[in-house]
């Protein structure tokens, strides 16, 4: 499908879903809602990226940019293959149902995952033995690297890379060859449990294809530093002979942070990149691309300037822009691949000259209806009478309020505006939207609904009008983000008729 083609859909992470074990994951409740998507008239389904999370439990910060996220594995489906028993699973500690605990998820789901391991290597005639070597194969640049990684990294009680043994930190062949041989289980459960991850997605992405669902999946600009690709290929980021980053990445102050945004991840070496034709690139892109129909690219800007933040520097304010690979990484990646559905991620910062390679690379921006009615001076580029078709517009991101709580929250808990300022952005969106304001939700999704952008994107909390208590993630905070979640009792048929009705109004199914 064109991305010229009017359509529209619910951004919702598969950590938000209903289930019984404490976390959404890629078993019934995930095609219940792909049903509720048909119903409700959409044809895409955005999520957040899929892979192992870390310290923070952030999906922008994974352990690594192949891997899938093992805490999304769903139990009931190893246990149809006989890997599992109906009592095992049944006997796990209640779990809370609106949000995640990620600390007790991941010892349920570790354990029980390892017994379905145990009983597969100990039964060689089982059904899945061929599918797993298969999946095996296809994965080898990726899999067995990240399989040692945390192998590895359990061994050194989940410590940073560079707080391992130095033979296994600084990749010592003779080092690694003897902790291969140590942790021959451990490694294996993980490349097991990748190979499950990999199968429950492709079955419900070939779900969603069937019911006419695209997705559109998620991926960062950088990876994290503590990750099996900066472990395992140094020498494609800018680390001292430690191994730790001089410069990291960032954002200056902006909309979201008047101190800036101190990521953290390690910078690229772009040029070492660019001498292999950037291989690493074209198979991060190629992954992708069997997982997802269309590629958010998170912080794209930074394709073309990315802000290096000096190591030391506590905020992320003292920074400066440095030029990236611009086209050439795209010419290359599309020259292996072919023609690439793409969003540009183009909030913050940007420059004539981001403006022009997302351009010249014909890939969609963002338009974010929260960042519409200020006095920014992105704001006015944002109200729907100046959206263009090649564009992507959103009632908010993950990163972003809730609809409700972001027009009803205390001024005083929004630290970039001054309570004049977003008193006079509420007056403003009411007389925009000519409303009374109690329906801020439907208003704004309303008003995506009928722009002339060519998709239209809202996430769950604003289709349910929930209020902060909802929100995915609050930029520069450590605790409490990634753990919301949703029960079908709150998308109601009703909820689901109203969503069809205006989608059809303005012309998107």
């Amino acid at each position: 499908m064109s991305m010229n083609t009017r359509r529209s859909g619910i951004l919702l992470h598969p950590t938000s879903l209903p289930g019984p074990h404490g976390i959404g994951d890629l078993g019934p409740a995930a095609y219940r809602f792909v049903d509720c998507l048909v119903r409700g008239g959409q044809t895409l389904w955005q999520v957040l990226p899929l892979g192992p999370t870390g310290y923070g439990n952030s999906p922008y910060m994974c352990l690594s940019a192949f891997a899938g996220n093992p805490l999304l594995i769903n139990l009931e489906l190893v246990a149809e293959e006989g890997l599992l028993t109906r009592d095992e699973i049944q006997a796990t500690p209640r779990l809370p149902a609106h949000s995640v605990d990620y600390g007790r998820v991941q010892a349920l789901k570790r354990s029980l995952l390892a017994a379905a391991y145990n009983r597969f290597t100990a039964d060689p005639e089982h059904q899945q033995h061929e599918r797993y070597a298969s999946f095996c194969h296809v994965h080898t640049p990726w899999l067995q690297t990240y399989a040692l990684f945390m192998a590895l990294k359990e061994a050194h009680e989940n410590r940073v890379w560079t707080e391992w043994e130095p033979g296994a930190a600084h990749r010592d062949p003779s080092a690694l060859e003897a902790w291969q041989s140590r942790l021959e289980q451990e490694i294996g459960l993980h490349k097991y449990m990748q190979f499950l991850f990999f199968e429950q997605w492709t079955a419900l992405k070939n779900y969603c294809h069937r019911h006419g669902v695209s997705i559109i999946g998620d991926l960062p600009l950088y990876v994290a530093y503590d990750s099996a690709e900066v472990w395992s290929r140094p020498d494609l980021f800018h680390l001292d002979p430690h191994g730790r980053p001089p410069v990291i990445a960032g954002v200056p102050p902006d909309y979201f942070s008047s101190t800036g945004q101190r990521w953290g991840n390690p910078i690229y070496r772009w040029t070492r990149m660019a001498e292999s034709g950037y291989a690493w690139w074209i198979e991060r892109f190629r992954l992708n691309l069997t997982l997802f129909d269309i590629l958010r690219i998170d912080h794209f800007r930074g394709f073309e300037a990315y802000w290096e933040v000096p190591a030391e520097e506590e905020t992320a304010a003292n920074g400066r822009w440095v030029k990236g690979p611009g086209q050439e990484l795209f010419k290359a990646v599309q020259a292996a691949l072919g023609p690439i559905q793409v969003i540009a991620e183009d909030l913050g910062v940007i420059t004539p000259e981001v403006d022009a390679l997302r351009d010249a690379l014909g890939f969609p921006g963002m338009r974010i209806l929260q960042m519409a009615f200020g006095n920014d001076p992105k704001a006015a580029e944002y109200r729907p009478h100046n959206h263009i078709q090649r564009s992507v517009v959103y009632t908010a991101t993950h990163d972003h309020n809730t609809s409700v709580g972001w027009f009803t929250s205390d001024p005083g808990t929004q630290s970039t505006q001054s309570r004049e300022e977003i008193e006079a952005e509420r007056r403003y969106v009411l007389d925009y939207l000519g409303t009374n304001g109690r329906e801020i939700h439907w208003d704004l999704i309303r008003l995506a609904l009928g722009s002339v952008a060519a998709t239209a994107v809202f996430p769950l909390q604003d289709v349910l009008g929930l209020g902060t208590q909802a929100r995915m993630n609050l930029p520069g905070s450590a605790s409490g983000n990634w753990e919301w979640r949703f029960t079908f009792e709150q998308l109601t048929s009703g909820t689901l008729t109203r969503l069809r009705r205006e989608t059809e109004i303005f012309e998107r199914i």
